[in-house]
């Protein structure tokens, strides 16, 4: 609520600027909100001591067919899904959410619900009424609701979509482009404004949707990368380099698309574009900031979005009102917002990327251009605490220093809980589980190579399974034990120090057990192995 009052402070005055804040007593971030999550089987849940405890698998050997083949996100949904989602409508309807979506989602056994746009702060609770209907409903259908930014490896994990804009309370849509783009200078004023708030702040942008669960999705090749940057299309880039240049002519239009059959109609093509590997993107009306996670809350990225973009609004209309002066004209305000905007590009360009987000060479020239890569959130959350974020936050009333530290504190003593049960959990299910199964098989393998040394018949290629199983069991146990000497240590030093042994030593330990258990269940009989494997729990019958 204060970042909402700071961004529309600012943004009102530069609608006084141009001259459009006649009838508009307040301008209010709007919201609409996605929602990725998988289904499983109860009963499959309750077997998996991870999914319980954790809500994300920490063992699992990769099924043949996952997504390659995209049939799960462009077929029709699942009967036993579409009743569950018809039945979460119907409960959110009762406590007055509205909802607006339903699609199957990239993932085999992963959906999306989305709402319709809303103030922030009603989107923000209304988010919350979904994530909990979502869960609470599921057992009916006996589903489990799996909202875990990464559940399964291997397969994509799930986001929340924040789709953001700023509208005044006439119902004018500040982030509209209109159809001649170049010549809505009070678009471009905004547009520009969020480019360099984004440029300015990307390390607080990236450290308001940091968390461990986040960590398994951020930078893989099916969510935002890590690194923060703003995806504008060709029509608005296209601008972009004309306001550069000095002088705006033209936008670029979309066209239509002509799908080559004389019975379908001509279909106009929208001038905007798509860009999924980009974690803050321009679509439409609006910029979905991607890098969201799907179990997180929705208010504190959205609070950090409007603190930034305030104090870049606050700096542009700080420029205009100089320039314009206290006898504006037409003529001074033209040419006021053509040097500022031209300046603004210039200096903050840079954040600017419309190609593939994923690639290798995007992170090299990132990393030439000097956008902040924060690979985790260890890396990440250092950013609350610099002088220009506790600054920025004092400055607009939004956090004091205090209560902007109590949150830095809470971020990273939750990383360093959070990973630390997943740690004991999956030293648990490999000591009570996968050791003792691995022993079973390998018992099986030493039977077989005995009878067949006593009934005189060659057992070379079982001799060589049991060898091979043997190696893997002892490799495993090894890296088991080096897992719960790292749990064992005593930490008496502050989070942070925990949190950076954490993702030093544990993770990779952690990363380590899983492997060598993935390996184990590739081996292992079917009938032996004591956890629901991915193809049982990813394909939703």
């Amino acid at each position: 609520l204060r970042s909402m009052q700071a961004v529309s402070a600012q943004a009102m005055r530069v609608l006084r600027v141009f001259g459009s804040a006649d009838g508009v007593t307040s301008i209010t971030p709007t919201i609409g909100a996605e929602q990725e999550y998988f289904l499983i089987d109860r009963e499959s849940a309750f077997r998996r001591p991870d999914l319980l405890s954790c809500d994300r698998t920490l063992t699992g050997a990769r099924p043949p067919k996952g997504q390659q083949l995209e049939d799960h996100y462009f077929g029709s949904i699942p009967p036993r899904a579409l009743a569950y989602m018809a039945e979460v409508e119907r409960e959110l309807v009762r406590v007055g959410v509205p909802v607006k979506t339903r699609h199957n989602e990239v993932a085999p056994g992963q959906f999306e619900v989305a709402c319709t746009f809303e103030t922030a702060n009603i989107a923000c609770d209304h988010q919350m009424l979904v994530m909990e209907t979502l869960r609470r409903v599921a057992p009916r259908h006996g589903l489990q609701c799996i909202l875990h930014e990464k559940p399964f490896a291997g397969v994509n994990g799930s986001g929340k979509h924040v789709n953001w804009s700023l509208a005044t309370d006439t119902g004018v849509n500040l982030l509209d482009p209109r159809d001649e783009t170049h010549s809505n200078m009070q678009f471009l004023v905004f547009l520009c404004a969020v480019i360099r708030a984004v440029d300015l702040h990307a390390d607080m942008l990236r450290a308001s949707i940091a968390s461990a669960n986040n960590d398994h999705r951020l930078g893989a090749n099916e969510a935002p990368p890590a690194i923060i940057s703003i995806f504008l299309g060709d029509m608005l880039m296209d601008i972009i380099e004309q306001i550069e240049s000095g002088k705006t002519k033209k936008t670029i239009k979309g066209g239509t698309l002509d799908l080559g059959a004389t019975t379908l109609p001509q279909i106009p093509r929208h001038s905007g574009d798509r860009n999924r590997t980009s974690p803050f993107a321009f679509t439409g009306n609006k910029f979905e900031f991607r890098a969201v996670g799907s179990s997180a809350s929705i208010a504190w990225p959205i609070t950090v979005l409007n603190a930034i973009v305030a104090e870049s609004l606050d700096f542009v209309a700080t420029e205009l009102e100089k320039a314009v002066g206290s006898k504006p004209t037409e003529a001074k305000l033209q040419q006021a917002v053509r040097t500022t905007l031209q300046r603004l590009v210039r200096q903050h360009k840079r954040v600017v990327f419309n190609g593939d987000g994923y690639s290798q060479a995007w992170h090299s020239e990132a990393a030439e251009r000097g956008l902040p890569n924060l690979r985790d959130t260890v890396e990440a959350l250092p950013a609350l605490r610099s002088r220009k974020s506790v600054d920025l936050m004092k400055r607009f009333g939004i956090l004091s220093k205090a209560e902007l530290d109590s949150r830095h504190h809470i971020f990273v003593e939750k990383f360093v809980k959070q990973v630390t049960i997943e740690a004991e959990t999956l030293a648990q299910i490999a000591r009570t589980q996968v050791l003792p199964t691995a022993i079973r098989q390998l018992t099986e393998f030493a039977q077989s190579v005995g009878a067949s040394d006593a009934a005189d018949v060659p057992s070379t290629t079982v001799r060589e399974m049991l060898e091979i199983y043997t190696d893997l069991i002892g490799r495993f146990r090894t890296h088991t034990i080096s897992l719960e000497s790292l749990l064992a240590e005593e930490h008496q030093e502050d989070p942070e120090k925990h949190a950076q042994f954490i993702k030093a030593k544990v993770r990779p330990a952690m990363a380590a057990v899983r492997e060598l258990a993935d390996e184990l269940e590739r081996r292992t009989s079917a009938d032996l192995w004591p956890l629901p494997s991915y193809r049982e729990m990813l394909i939703l019958k």
